[in-house]
């Protein structure tokens, strides 16, 4: 799967990662490389909470799921 993800310069210094898809879901790292591994962990991060309230019945009444 492949995923749009944001790297921005961070405030003080390294960087800033953010996958708009997935509201709430960012990382950052020292460098640009380091940002990216982190927010792939993000990222899986991510979607194992909401897989697990998914199953626990936690998903709003409008949303679908799907297997991707």
């Amino acid at each position: 799967m492949k995923l749009k993800v944001i790297i921005t310069p961070g405030e003080d210094r390294g960087f800033v990662a953010r996958a708009p898809a997935f509201r709430g879901c960012w990382s950052q790292g020292a460098t640009r490389e380091e940002a990216v591994t982190n927010i792939r962990e993000a990222i899986e991060a991510w979607l194992d909470v909401e897989q697990d309230k998914a199953e626990r019945g936690e998903v709003p009444t409008d949303a679908e799921l799907i297997s991707v």
